[in-house]
């Protein structure tokens, strides 16, 4: 009912003959638990259940019994029509007069801690733990060692607790943490109640993913908030007793590989490269290859091999099993395609050598087929500021890369071998002008032409003196088709007996990210009601969405989906969609923490939700940023269907963030606010 800028207006002064009391900024239907239309006999009988639930918290007789007279008063009130009549007419008085005012109730000094434990009660739990918090100090704080300074601790610990938890359940994260941290001071200071002070603790530590999540996900400008957030997740990581680790029992394996996946797309490539070899240096054999991953994305997209080198001496250092194709990889980036072939034919498994050899006949385009596939699937993802292609033929044709190798050749005296794809590329760079490409008649097949190797003439000098026939033979192998990998399996890991060695070591390190699937032989599709245009009119988008650039009406439908079937999770039906069709794990893991929550509690959920208006904020190939607003409202039932509490329709603002997954959408997180 209040907020920040709202001025309490006194309507009603439950006992006159006190001065200087406290004003609630409450009304007498809320602070009773009733509704406007509800009927006298209603509020006798309200008032009976209320007193009947005593809060069984520790609170002295004296608080009990103020709460118990503020009660009677109110429904004293409601229950005189003449009074009631009168109190309605002020109420709507106020709430014409729009300056800001609200209700409030003026409470005497002796039933003030009575009065802020029936705001609690209400839902207003905020507002009671800053009332109590004003009331412990001075010149307001009470005589040590009296049951007000005892009843007042123990209220301001029991309402940080449950506001904490009203703003963690609005996604609120860090309000939540920063109004624990000044619960926490509090009780401290007061050098009370050690049992409630470790539940504060928990909860504070349990909120630590979630804050790095909000924080990390912020934009990009918003530096110092973000950096807040890579201290925190450094944080966890050491609480956690290191990448691997598994110290957490509240957050084990299973739940932090996820949030990882999560928070990876929200680091720059940077961020992940400083994080990671610190990691690394401390010895975490996961962050060490995921730091030679994250070098080799950021050298492709930055065109700086010296990244890509370091990156495959980390690699190789690290001296873990069943890594060769991956440095193969990077063996190829770097021009040494001697090296490169030798290690992809010591590394690929049987499966992985027969999928190559569908590539093309030659060795030379079978690594080069594995490490655009390599790039694609495994090392260019997971970034917030890496958004690039692979292609090969631009990253050979770059003159830094050209002059990097050419150096490296040198160092390691190549001159007097036949020219390598270095040599051969800076020879092209070198003219004036590139040949154009060769046509499609003058196309020689590898079958044709021999092994892509075979570029130069027995002389050694290159067939194409322009160096653009070598690199051109060396980039078109045949195109792999979108239906064969979606057959292939999966190279995020090396196949073969190495595998086994290094899926113990990295314990599922080596795939951060979710797996792109085939699409369902059957399209699902779900009638979604999008405003509609003159010129285009509305009509049902199909879900799962898979568009590569959707629109703003596909985005709207895809939400409005999600936030259907998440209602009609929690009233107990089956959503028309499959949830972890529209969103990643961890947002349909809160959904069912949420209804075991309410089962556990013997209620269900109420939910509407309707999107209003929706504008795409931030978009790229694999992210999706969009500032919604939703009219919404719920209602909390217990199994009769008796109404235990109400949430008004009202008009919420959130920015919800859509990642790809393949090619698949799905929501990943959301905040409040624009």
């Amino acid at each position: 009912m209040s907020g920040a800028s709202s001025k309490p207006k006194t309507l009603t002064t439950v006992t006159p003959n006190d001065k200087g009391g406290l004003e609630l900024p409450i009304d007498h239907f809320h602070l009773l638990g009733v509704s406007a239309s509800t009927e006298r006999e209603a509020v006798l009988r309200t008032l009976q259940q209320r007193l009947d639930r005593v809060p069984d918290a520790g609170f002295t007789q004296e608080t009990l019994q103020a709460r118990s007279e503020l009660l009677h008063s109110s429904a004293e009130l409601l229950s005189d029509e003449e009074r009631r009549e009168h109190y309605e007419r002020e109420l709507t008085a106020i709430a014409e007069h729009n300056d800001g005012s609200i209700a409030a109730l003026e409470i005497p000094p002796s039933r003030e801690v009575g009065g802020l434990l029936l705001l609690m009660e209400a839902g207003q739990a905020q507002e009671a733990f800053d009332a109590a918090s004003r009331g412990l100090q001075p010149p307001q704080a009470p005589a040590l060692g009296s049951s007000r300074e005892a009843d007042l601790t123990l209220l301001a610990g029991l309402a940080c607790q449950r506001a904490a938890s009203d703003l963690r359940d609005q996604r609120r994260y860090e309000g939540s943490a920063r109004l624990l941290q000044q619960g926490l001071q509090l009780l401290q200071r007061m050098g009370k109640l050690p049992e409630q002070r470790q539940k504060l603790e928990r909860q504070l530590k349990t909120l630590l993913p979630y804050r790095v999540l909000d924080l990390i996900s912020r934009d990009l400008s918003a530096d110092a908030a973000r950096q807040e957030g890579i201290l925190l997740m450094e944080q966890l990581v050491q609480q956690r007793g290191g990448l691997e680790g598994d110290l957490d029992h509240d957050f084990p394996q299973s739940e932090f590989q996820p949030f990882f996946k999560q928070i990876r797309q929200f680091l720059t490539a940077q961020e992940q490269v400083d994080l990671f070899s610190r990691w690394a240096d401390n010895g975490s054999p996961a962050a060490d290859f995921l730091a030679s991953f994250v070098l080799t994305a950021s050298g492709f997209v930055q065109r700086k091999p010296e990244r890509i080198q370091a990156a495959y001496q980390r690699l190789l250092a690290a001296g873990q099993p069943g890594t060769e194709v991956f440095l193969a990889c990077q063996k190829l980036l770097l021009g040494e395609v001697d090296q490169a072939q030798i290690l992809f034919e010591a590394g690929a498994d049987e499966a992985l050598s027969q999928w190559a050899e569908e590539q093309s006949p030659d060795p030379l385009a079978r690594v080069c087929a594995y490490c655009r596939d390599w790039l694609s699937r495994e090392v260019l993802v997971g970034f917030r500021d890496i958004e690039a292609e692979v292609d090969l033929e631009a990253w050979f044709a770059d003159r830094d890369v050209q002059t990097f190798v050419a150096q490296q050749d040198r160092i390691r005296g190549r001159s007097s071998r036949p020219p390598t794809l270095s040599e051969t590329a800076i020879a092209a760079e070198a003219s004036d002008s590139l040949p154009p490409w060769p046509d499609a008649e003058a196309q020689e097949s590898p079958a044709q032409s021999g092994s892509v190797l075979d570029a130069s003439s027995d002389e050694g000098e290159p067939n194409d003196t322009s160096g653009n026939r070598v690199r051109w033979r060396l980039l078109q192998w045949p195109a792999l088709p979108t239906a064969k990998l979606n057959e292939l399996p999966s190279w995020s890991l090396p196949a073969g007996a190495g595998v086994v060695v290094l899926a113990v070591v990295m314990g599922g390190w080596l795939s951060l990210r979710p797996r792109s699937t085939p699409p369902s032989a059957v399209a699902i599709s779900v009638p979604v009601e999008v405003a509609a245009t003159p010129q285009e009119p509305s009509k049902p988008e199909p879900l799962p969405l898979s568009a590569a650039q959707p629109s703003e009406q596909q985005i709207q439908a895809l939400l409005q989906a999600w936030l259907d079937g998440k209602a009609a999770v929690l009233a107990g039906k089956q959503p028309a969609v499959p949830l972890d069709q529209l969103a990643r794990s961890t947002q349909v893991a809160q959904v069912r923490n949420q209804l075991a929550a309410n089962q556990k509690a013997g209620a269900r959920e109420e939910v509407q939700a309707s999107i209003t208006d929706l504008q795409i904020r931030e978009q790229s190939a694999r992210r999706i940023a969009a500032a919604v607003t939703l009219r919404y409202s719920d209602k909390r039932l217990n199994p009769s269907g008796a109404l235990l509490s109400e949430t008004q329709a009202t008009t919420l603002k959130n920015t919800y963030v859509f990642g790809r997954d393949g090619d698949r959408w799905r929501l990943v997180a959301y905040s409040s606010g624009h």
